[in-house]
């Protein structure tokens, strides 16, 4: 007798060997075995025809303040993620002086874009130092488990006060500072250490990250750390991330190399395709290759599909920028439609815009030529032929009216995708790419994060949906798309513990309907502390997820049931 059993399922193993029929047995939170169990179960589950894999392992997650109020982690609950990491990005909330509690919530709103509002009305304080924050995540209730980095943002801050938070460089006495509340946080759990160094992440007061700018006897010296105890990754968003120096990425990749040369521990940092240099990408997967071929792990880690901004009433729009729009700026959702819907005041947003075609904010992340329909279901790959502008000219009308009557959609809840990176060409060519070479790693999906600008977390079930099933051409195979999910992730951080359907894995599952696994269109809630918005995207074919053996989730719906731990790394 098992505690539990699921029959006769089509097993793909999260290994990358072929999908098989199969029953997989479960006893406590352990697979006991995997093929024809012949003992009944407590509980059984009919899979027959269903998927049967792993439990997805997200690698790149914000949830530090969510984690506190949110025990089903939202929405990543909702794409079979069973296991997140936290604390990327050199952002987090531990070690913290409690004076500096408001400027960490500035920091992440300002790099995450996560409401400081509901940070600060959700985050329940009861720690200062890291040990103290991993013993607060591992006593709140949890569906997923979850795994966190020390951040580096906070550490230079808590070492440096003023200074650090200033990016002043860091002197001999202040990393060695670093250094011990690395190690003191990795000796009590913490998976890796993170940082940034784009341009691009700046905290609400518009200063970049702390640690930016570190020079690499800072960023040598904190590493060191992980090579001392043996375990450990470093990540982070590497300088030129988004096309901002064209001059950066090679220059990063040669310090990571020889960062994890010397401490012989992966480094992962973000990569995608940016408009600027199209095919920086292949120069770093060929370093990359580089590495790998030395026996040094630097693991580019990158996206399942464009990194885009969810353009529509519900979130931003070009029209906000329009002196016209003050008019209605303030007016609730409904009654801007109402507004809009006026011939005259149509008239002048139209032409207001027309005047700001060379604003490098429009012209650059909104233009027309760029920003397509999204659609229910949402099209993450769409055709350059049914680009806003391309729309306008079949009709032989003005690009900004096209633009216009799209917002008012479906009563204004259309969503319009403008792909800021990964679609440079036109097309996820570039993506398929990245995500088949084989030292990357699957991430970036950024759960918990830019609430009001995109839904991300997703890409785990677009991963299965769109590359594994309904993409034209050069889709992946499922075995593959599925080990990407699970043991391949899994692995970066060593938690060797999961990601496959083998007896003696730990117990996380997802049953899956593929033939209706999908996303549904992303829509605005105001469900964060104190009534804060996010964009949240649920899907459809998740029969259930099972955490550590208990079903958290059966046809998408909560069941209760707090297995989630937190997952602490080698000590």
């Amino acid at each position: 007798m098992h505690d539990l059993v699921i029959r006769s399922g089509t097993v793909v193993d999260g290994t990358g060997s072929g999908a098989r029929t199969a029953d997989v047995a479960v006893d406590g939170d352990v697979i006991v075995e995997v093929g024809r169990v012949e003992g009944s179960g407590v509980h059984e589950i009919d899979a027959d025809g269903a998927l049967v894999t792993p439990g997805f392992v997200d690698i790149h997650t914000h949830y530090d303040g969510q984690i506190t109020w949110d025990p089903m982690l939202t929405p990543s609950c909702w794409h079979g993620v069973t296991t997140i990491v936290m604390g990327n990005c050199g952002v987090g909330f531990a070690p913290v002086r409690p004076e500096s509690r408001d400027w960490l919530i500035g920091l992440m709103e300002g790099v995450e874009d996560i409401p400081g509002a509901a940070l600060s009305a959700g985050i329940r304080w009861d720690w200062e130092s890291f040990p103290e924050f991993l013993d607060a995540v591992d006593r709140v209730p949890k569906a997923i488990d979850v795994g966190t980095q020390v951040p580096h943002g906070a550490v230079r801050a808590f070492v440096m006060g003023d200074r650090g938070a200033r990016n002043e460089p860091a002197t001999a006495n202040d990393i060695e500072g670093m250094a011990d509340i690395v190690r003191e946080g990795i000796r009590a759990g913490a998976l890796g250490f993170s940082t940034s160094r784009t341009l691009a992440h700046r905290a609400i007061d518009g200063e970049p990250v702390p640690g930016t700018f570190a020079a690499e006897d800072e960023l040598f010296g904190i590493g060191a750390v992980l090579g001392e105890l043996g375990t450990g990754v470093f990540e982070l968003a590497p300088a030129g991330a988004l096309g901002e120096d064209l001059a950066a990425p090679a220059k990063e990749m040669s310090w990571m190399r020889r960062l994890s040369d010397a401490i012989s521990r992966p480094v992962t940092f973000a990569l995608n395709q940016n408009n600027n240099d199209p095919d920086a990408y292949r120069r770093l997967l060929e370093l990359a290759a580089d590495a790998a071929r030395d026996g040094i792990a630097v693991r580019p880690q990158v996206h399942g599909r464009t990194v885009s901004l969810l353009l529509g009433l519900q979130t931003f729009h070009p029209f906000n920028f329009a002196p016209s729009w003050s008019q209605i700026a303030l007016l609730g959702w409904n009654e801007q439609v109402l507004r809009m819907r006026d011939p005259g005041l149509r008239s002048r947003l139209v032409a207001e815009l027309n005047a700001m075609h060379e604003d490098p904010i429009i012209s650059g992340f909104m233009h027309p030529s760029r920003t397509f329909p999204l659609g229910d279901p949402p099209d993450y790959e769409p055709a350059p032929s049914t680009s806003i502008a391309s729309l306008a000219a079949a009709k032989g009308r003005p690009q900004w009216e096209e633009f216009y009557d799209h917002l008012l959609e479906d009563e204004g809840r259309q969503l319009l995708n403008a792909p800021v990176l990964n679609y440079s060409e036109g097309n996820l060519d570039a993506t398929r790419e990245m995500l088949v070479h084989p030292t990357t790693v699957f991430g970036l999906g950024d759960g918990g994060a830019h609430a009001g600008q995109t839904c991300d977390a997703s890409t785990t079930t677009f991963m299965l949906s769109y590359w594994a099933r309904d993409r034209e051409r050069d889709r992946l195979p499922l075995e593959e798309a599925v080990r990407k999910l699970t043991s391949a992730t899994a692995d970066v951080f060593g938690l060797s513990d999961r990601g496959r359907l083998l007896p003696g894995k730990k117990a996380d599952l997802n049953i899956i309907d593929f033939d209706r696994l999908g996303l549904e269109r992303p829509t605005l809630t105001s469900d964060l502390p104190g009534g804060a918005k996010r964009l949240v995207q649920r899907s459809t074919g998740y029969l259930a997820t099972i955490n550590r053996g208990q079903v958290t989730l059966e046809n998408g719906e909560d069941t209760g049931a707090r297995p989630g731990v937190l997952v602490r790394g080698a000590r």
